[in-house]
């Protein structure tokens, strides 16, 4: 298993400690919208959102920029906590402040793949 792997594990196994992180799931609009697109193309949405509302060192309506419905990845940035800077910072060590980095990036996209498909119910 890859360091990446091994941290992404530790981090889910964590997340489902967490009582609020725990309680989402995706509705049956989103779900139904995971399995029309394709996980493929929702992680091309997620990495979109990734880049634009969340890698800045300074995003735009920092705490408010993930809507709480309306995408899978939404849904997913919750129940990851890859949803705002401070929690990046609480969950994953990810200072507030400072541009993700790529690879920070593609571990967050990481991060709701494995959620969408342990949790969202796409298969």
């Amino acid at each position: 298993m890859m360091q990446d792997e091994r941290n992404q594990e530790q981090l889910w196994q964590r997340l489902q400690q967490s009582a609020f992180r725990r309680r989402f799931a995706l509705n049956p609009r989103d779900d139904a919208y995971l399995r029309a697109k394709s996980m493929a193309v929702v992680l091309s949405h997620a990495r979109d959102f990734i880049a634009s509302r969340l890698a800045p060192a300074l995003p735009a309506k920092d705490g408010k920029q993930t809507p709480w419905r309306g995408h899978p990845v939404f849904v997913a940035q919750h129940a990851t906590a890859t949803c705002c800077r401070g929690c990046l910072e609480k969950w994953y060590g990810i200072p507030c402040g400072v541009a993700l980095t790529a690879a920070q990036q593609a571990f967050i996209v990481a991060m709701i793949a494995l959620w969408l498909e342990r949790r969202g119910g796409a298969t």
